[in-house]
């Protein structure tokens, strides 16, 4: 079955909010202050709690590594508690996703997100019961750009690998894409903008009214 596969994180909501009102509260804990900000730094909240993190510490200092595996506990712990205050589904990723699913494509969600977080996101926005297979940052031993994530989205789904695409945002999408033998299609509404198209991906969109048209020229 003809498959297609959704970062989570920046490409299908913008969580960026309220990753960085959690990595904020860490700072604040620390008598640091808000040290990030939720515009300015949205692309490294994509990146993960750690990239975050090293952002705060470098413009405070004084922090190494060592304070960073401390953190990213509790940066998950208060992300957890308001994981859904500002985040949003882009415009039209419903409709996309049910389209596809009217026509025919297994969809399912690959994210570097914790899976039991993503799963409680998922179901917060009110679509978890459109993805077919959900895959976290814990779900398997490794995490993307590895491949094993994105082939167990596949097979999860129920899908072909050779009739895939996997739908991003970021270098680490394109890596995973590159590392599976399947083609990539990075959206420039994330947090990158119009930057994906320096990434090489196989297509862009820049709206989710443009999808099932990309997807259907690169696996039909």
């Amino acid at each position: 079955m003809r498959t297609v596969i959704f970062d989570l994180d920046g490409t299908l909501a913008d969580t960026s909010g309220d990753l960085v009102a959690a990595a904020n509260a860490c700072f604040r804990d620390l008598g640091l202050g808000d040290v990030l900000d939720p515009l300015a730094d949205a692309a490294t909240a994509m990146r993960g709690g750690r990239a975050m993190l090293t952002l705060g510490f470098e413009r405070t200092g004084g922090h190494g590594p060592d304070e960073i595996d401390r953190q990213y506990p509790r940066l998950l712990d208060y992300y957890g508690q308001a994981l859904d205050i500002h985040t949003r589904l882009f415009p039209g990723a419903v409709e996309a996703v049910e389209g596809l699913r009217a026509g025919g494509y297994a969809v399912g969600v690959c994210t570097n997100k914790p899976e039991g977080l993503a799963d409680r996101l998922l179901d917060s926005l009110g679509v978890r019961g459109l993805f077919a297979s959900l895959i976290g940052a814990d779900t398997l031993p490794t995490r993307k750009p590895d491949a094993a994530p994105y082939l167990a989205a596949v097979e999860r789904a129920q899908g072909a690998l050779d009739r895939s695409v996997l739908i991003g945002d970021t270098v680490t999408d394109r890596d995973t894409a590159r590392a599976a033998g399947v083609p990539v299609i990075l959206v420039t509404f994330g947090p990158h903008g119009d930057g994906v198209h320096d990434m090489a991906p196989d297509g862009t969109i820049g709206s989710y009214n443009d999808l099932g048209a990309e997807v259907q020229r690169l696996i039909g």
